[in-house]
């Protein structure tokens, strides 16, 4: 198989990113629903019904905020502005959908954690979406410099680069593993959230090192500029790790 990888269906040819995409927020959504079912939901349907809602409008607003500021450059067509409410990025996704979820609870008056139910939903469609990244190959912008390291893969220009999707493949299943066991603890409600957005913003903090960005702020692009916003959001969190840690 060569990359970016383009199947042909009934004579149409099939935008693979694009289909897990969807296929990824559908199985992530009924993973979601089971697993509440299986558990003790201390959050009343509506109000979660709210925090969803809040969930979905952040994450949409901060992907594609995101998007747009991983290269900020302002459109000079109409063309231009339709490309740039396609671009998105998880992200921003992440924090933006956190930060819709905090406000819609202030609004709502909840004050119950919401995000455990949310961590293995969210990486099951992380996983899934990356492995549209992986084989969309240079077509989307998650491929890594060229390298001479043993995984350098050709991703479709004839050069060796770092294979950035699959190694957030590699990180998330480990991840999805390491939560997993850990769920089993006795954990306050809300620590199982924390832990996979720290872990999960750590990793992209040191990833984005590897990815041929253009557009740097303090030396540092946006989204590594968003993972320290969103660390020293957890700082609380992360201090104490290091306090138990020591």
């Amino acid at each position: 198989m060569t990359l970016p990888f383009a199947p042909v269906f009934l004579g149409y040819q099939i935008n693979i990113h694009l289909v897990l995409e969807y296929l990824a927020f559908f199985l992530g959504f009924r993973y979601y629903l089971f697993l509440r079912k299986k558990s003790t939901d201390h959050i009343s349907g509506i109000n979660r019904l709210s925090i969803i809602l809040g969930a979905i409008l952040g994450a949409f607003l901060g992907s594609r905020i995101m998007g747009f500021l991983e290269n900020p450059v302002l459109p000079d067509s109409v063309e231009s502005w339709v490309a740039i409410f396609n671009f998105k990025t998880i992200m921003g996704g992440l924090f933006g959908g956190l930060l819709g979820v905090e406000l819609s609870k202030k609004i709502i008056g909840e004050k119950q954690s919401s995000g455990d139910l949310f961590v293995f939903p969210i990486l099951l469609g992380i996983f899934i979406g990356r492995i549209g990244c992986f084989l969309s190959g240079i077509n989307e912008f998650t491929y890594g410099e060229k390298t001479s390291f043993f995984m350098g893969m050709n991703l479709g220009d004839g050069l060796k680069r770092h294979p950035l999707a699959l190694y957030e493949l590699i990180f998330v299943s480990f991840l999805f593993l390491f939560l997993w066991k850990l769920k089993d603890k006795e954990l306050k409600n809300g620590m199982l959230f924390r832990y996979f957005m720290i872990a999960y913003f750590a990793f992209r903090f040191c990833i984005e090192f590897l990815k041929p960005n253009v557009f740097f702020l303090f030396g540092l692009s946006s989204i590594q500029l968003l993972c320290l916003l969103c660390l020293i959001y957890y700082h609380k969190t992360i201090l104490s790790l290091f306090k138990n840690a020591s």
